[in-house]
């Protein structure tokens, strides 16, 4: 069994990023049948700014903005099958989508989503960020801090997948350093009152990773993850 490999970084659209991970989707599955089955691989992304809306029926109207707003901001609207609710991605942000046949990797999909998530907190530890999970809502979160306005824990990293012939897509977004005034366009993952926070607000700028290191620090978690 091959392990997962790695696809480097690119910034490209959501619907352009969709397609690619479909075909990589495909390429995963057709390797069951042959003899260099692969574990599966992981594409790491930067996305032009656009919100993202599931078929959950209220999500829609998590979407606070406009669409005369939204197109003032360059911020492209669209639906997407993957779980979870509404969720913003732009330049700044670390989205990983790991394209894992669960069955080559023994896993079932809340496993998963666990395996992502600690994932993500090894990688925040990289840096001397504590971050944690929360066990009413997905993702991983970080206690507030003095420059914080509230005194909850701030979600860092959105995750929200899909699974296709036991093949996952989608996966998560890291808040790097991107513009977070437009997580004020939407209500983030549909939890009213929790609050965002990216890398750049907890260390400062000249303290963050580059998108590129940062990418490479989790794939290394995430392959350690997976065995």
């Amino acid at each position: 069994m091959l392990p997962p490999s790695h696809i480097p970084l690119q910034r490209i659209g959501y619907a352009d990023g969709y397609a690619l991970q479909n075909e990589h989707h495909e390429q995963v599955l057709a390797s069951r049948a042959s003899d260099a089955p692969e574990l599966g691989r992981v594409l790491m992304i930067e996305h032009d700014p656009v919100i993202t809306v599931t078929r959950r029926p209220d999500a829609p109207g998590h979407v606070l903005a406009s669409e005369e707003l939204l197109a003032s901001q360059g911020v492209e609207l669209h639906q997407t099958d993957r779980g979870g609710d509404v969720t913003y991605h732009g330049p700044g942000q670390l989205v990983c989508y790991p394209i894992i046949d669960l069955n080559a990797a023994g896993l079932r999909i809340h496993e998963y989503i666990r395996l992502l998530e600690a994932a993500v907190i090894a990688t925040l530890g990289e840096y001397g960020i504590s971050a944690h999970t929360d066990p009413d809502a997905t993702g991983v979160w970080v206690e507030p801090q003095h420059r914080f306005e509230s005194d909850q824990a701030a979600k860092i990293c959105a995750i929200g997948v899909r699974v296709r012939r036991w093949i996952t897509l989608h996966g998560l977004a890291i808040n790097l350093n991107p513009n977070m005034d437009h997580f004020n366009l939407i209500v983030p993952c549909g939890l009213a009152g929790r609050g965002v926070v990216s890398i750049a607000e907890v260390l400062g700028v000249d303290e963050s990773p580059g998108m590129e290191e940062l990418g490479d620090v989790l794939m290394g978690q995430l392959r350690v993850a997976l065995g």
